[in-house]
């Protein structure tokens, strides 16, 4: 009985603990980006650069086989947003420009 009582009052006070760890990291609203390559072969380059509701299901769908709860936003990855990106050098066609993906929790 003593045992437990012991493990239950132990339980309790980790779970106490724990509900401001968790309300924390809730409130904070984890956001990661992700570049996707446009001619990844899934067809869903289109949907996700037209911004319309196509593109937000899509997007949300990746967000959440990443773990994530949903997309926060989508669409061309700006050309500073990825490695290789130079100033200088002759413009990127659209259609070989990455897709990006900022997921949130």
């Amino acid at each position: 009985m003593r045992r437990t009582l012991a493990v239950l009052s132990a339980l309790g006070v980790l779970a106490h603990a724990a509900v401001p760890a968790l309300a924390a990291a809730q409130a904070t609203g984890v956001e990661k980006t992700f570049l996707i390559p446009s001619s990844d072969g899934y067809g869903v380059a289109e949907c996700l650069t037209t911004g319309g509701e196509c593109g937000q299901v899509v997007a949300d769908a990746w967000c959440e086989s990443q773990g994530y709860a949903k997309a926060a936003s989508f669409g061309m990855a700006a050309q500073d947003e990825y490695t290789g990106a130079i100033e200088a050098a002759p413009a990127v066609k659209t259609s070989d420009r990455p897709i990006r993906i900022t997921c949130r929790d």
